[in-house]
């Protein structure tokens, strides 16, 4: 079985506050590249080859252990894009291993069942539904009552978020700026973030729905990228958004406020380092970033999620 992934940029979370009985909540949309490529065959033993092998040994480790199975499985990871950079590769591999080895061992299980065993989304849902469907996503975070707390993904045992809205991205040309200097928050420091920060005012978060009501989601239904770029400036000036930011090197700050000036708009994906900016003119582009970035990739959305293949 040969799996092909999406890659993801990750908006906003919504709400870290909570006091209406729900938390998290969360915007993105799924990307063509970078992409993750494996294979994976049924074996008496697991074996584990190429690029994220940590990773792709604890996602199948989590899903032979669940369900009980006594033989094992050749991942071979023939193309990846590195964690912790904003780009949802540990979601991907993870979800791509568990996916591929519920093929193989003729298991069925929906794709948040097979994220919740493989320990991902349990703050945000967006790169579960990129790998299942693709396109532009909101989810609806979690009940207060199944989490009651604030917590990066990798830190939170509850199952992904259900998706309010999945709709096709317009075939808008996307960039990825990926910055000289940089900051990766992940880990132990991750979740202080979260407990430094969490709950937010709730100013913050009714501030940040109403650009995400009135002007983001406005502007995707009537392709309106001016608007739609003006939003995605605003949002990141407001709530975990503006925290997520405020964490990140002063190269990467100046790095996404020349973007925003060369594009229609930009942000920061998740926790960065990696920005994306809605452009028409890469060189416009390229050019007012030249001395201040390692690359830039050119890409589109996905709106079709996850590929399979059978191996031969």
């Amino acid at each position: 079985m040969i799996v092909r992934t999406p890659s993801r940029i990750h908006l906003t979370l919504i709400d870290l506050e909570g006091s209406l009985g729900r938390v998290d909540g969360g915007i993105g949309i799924a990307l063509e590249e970078p992409h993750i490529l494996l294979e994976v065959e049924k074996t008496d033993e697991l074996e584990i080859e190429g690029r994220l092998k940590n990773k792709a040994l604890s996602a199948a480790r989590a899903f032979l252990s669940h369900y009980k199975i006594n033989g094992g499985a050749r991942v071979a990871v023939k193309e990846a894009y590195p964690e912790h950079i904003g780009l949802g590769s540990g979601t991907q591999l993870s979800l791509a291993v568990a996916r591929a080895l519920s093929e193989v061992y003729e298991i069925k299980a929906d794709i948040r069942e097979l994220a919740y065993i493989v320990g991902r989304g349990g703050t945000s849902g967006i790169g579960t539904a990129a790998f299942e469907k693709g396109g532009f996503i909101v989810d609806g975070g979690h009940s207060t009552e199944d989490k009651p707390y604030f917590l990066p993904s990798r830190a939170s045992r509850v199952k992904p978020a259900p998706v309010i809205l999945r709709r096709d991205f317009p075939d808008w040309q996307i960039a990825l700026i990926f910055p000289k200097e940089e900051t990766r928050i992940s880990g132990k420091t991750e979740v202080n973030v979260f407990k430094k920060f969490c709950p937010l005012p709730v100013n913050q978060v009714e501030r940040l729905s109403r650009i995400i009501l009135m002007q983001l989601l406005p502007a995707l239904v009537e392709e309106n990228i001016e608007n739609f770029g003006r939003a995605i400036n605003s949002i990141q000036e407001v709530g975990f958004k503006a925290v997520e930011v405020g964490l990140q090197k002063r190269e990467v700050i100046e790095t996404l406020r020349a973007a925003q000036k060369a594009s229609f708009g930009a942000g920061l994906s998740s926790f960065g380092p990696v920005i994306y900016a809605l452009v028409d003119d890469k060189k416009k582009l390229e050019n007012a970033l030249r001395d201040r970035v390692k690359g830039i990739i050119f890409t589109k959305a996905s709106n079709k999620g996850a590929d399979f293949y059978e191996a031969y």
